[in-house]
């Protein structure tokens, strides 16, 4: 068999746990093999951290495969897919590790079963370097629902850096094909909105400070709309301390965009506001249609799907490219990206093009 397997270099590109992702998400689809070598090999911890065991745990799990090489710190692994069984799956990286990064790997993957799917996810829902989950439910999730993708995220109990403790669960329906998506009017900016959250010991003032600062610095250039971002203490269903804050603008054609930043230890609640803001800004100042955190996202939907999909961008991210990459590797899939100038403005923006694989669920 392993001469069969899609060799894949994990050092390439973004070189990172995306990679990963990518790569066992559209095995366990297509049914391919894959051994993925050098993973994480630039990182300063190379291989896999807890949370890419538990994404690939819960990959090889979904599609009854069989996994070698899996362990904390391992470079190199192999997936040899099997059927995919819908039901309930668990994946707990018992760290802050993100539960949205879990459920971008076993997304897709649930998409193609014979029936729905509960995943129940355990970690971090608003961590480092990973989407927060109120992005997965707020703008990744409307934006993938124009696939045809279908999901629910009932969030149990948020976790934060470093005890995790987050809890989510996710009822995915199955599809029996994807639709190809066209994003290329941006239109205006119609709505800005968000939250900004202290969970724990931590003060309330915290989450009045970060949404102010947030909003006086949006204010500087978008003077026109209001600016709703609701301060808010995380009772309950908060495991730990931490702090953040989510700004989503919308567009008048349905465009979603988000900044987003988490409190440290001694960062003032001004600057992470500010950061936050400053994110949201630099994603809606090129005309483009998606954020780039939202770009990368969306490759593996585009690839899968039956047509031609065309999301409008700013700059292209190198997790973008990577993803496309490993795609292309994966799928029959083709893109295309190219540049637009736009006279009027000095605004450049890029067009995705993705002539899709077309991917039916063998199970519906």
């Amino acid at each position: 068999m392993d001469s069969a397997a899609v060799e894949i270099d994990g050092s390439v590109m973004e070189g990172g746990g995306q990679i990963l992702r990518v790569s066992a998400a559209l095995s366990c689809i297509t049914g391919s093999s894959i051994k993925i070598t050098k993973i994480r090999a630039g990182r300063s911890t190379p291989g896999l951290r807890p949370q890419h065991l538990s994404g690939l745990q819960l990959v090889s799990e979904l599609c009854s495969g069989s996994l070698q090489g899996a362990s904390i710190g391992s470079t190199d692994i192999s997936l040899t897919p099997g059927k995919i069984q819908s039901g309930n799956h668990t994946a707990d990286t018992q760290t802050a590790g993100s539960v949205c990064l879990l459920l971008q790997v076993a997304l897709p993957c649930a998409l193609y079963g014979g029936d729905s799917s509960q995943l129940y996810l355990k970690g971090g829902t608003n961590a480092e370097m990973a989407p927060q989950i109120d992005y997965t439910v707020k703008v990744f999730k409307p934006i993938v629902e124009k696939f045809g993708v279908h999901f629910d995220c009932d969030i149990r109990m948020r976790g934060y850096y470093p005890k995790g403790g987050g809890e989510v669960i996710v009822t995915v329906n199955p599809v029996k094909e994807l639709q190809p998506i066209t994003m290329t009017e941006r239109g205006n900016i119609t709505k800005i909105y968000g939250r900004a959250y202290v969970a724990g010991v931590l003060p309330f003032k915290l989450a009045k400070d970060m949404s102010a600062a947030a909003v006086r610095t949006i204010r500087k250039e978008i003077k026109e709309l209001y600016i709703n971002i609701q301060p808010l203490q995380e009772k309950d269903k908060a495991y730990g301390n931490g702090n953040g804050i989510i700004i989503i603008a919308e567009s008048s054609t349905g465009c979603l965009f988000a900044g987003s930043a988490l409190g440290k230890k001694g960062v003032y609640a001004d600057k992470v506001g500010i950061e936050a803001a400053e994110m949201l800004l630099r994603n809606i100042r090129h005309s483009g249609c998606v954020d780039e955190f939202l770009q990368d996202q969306l490759i593996i939907f585009m690839a899968l799907a039956k047509g031609t999909s065309r999301i409008r961008t700013g700059a292209v991210t190198l997790h973008t490219q990577t993803a496309i990459h490993i795609a292309e590797q994966l799928t029959q899939a083709k893109f295309t990206i190219t540049k637009c100038e736009d006279e009027l403005s000095s605004n450049v923006t890029y067009i995705i093009e993705c002539q899709g694989s077309g991917v039916t669920n063998p199970s519906l």
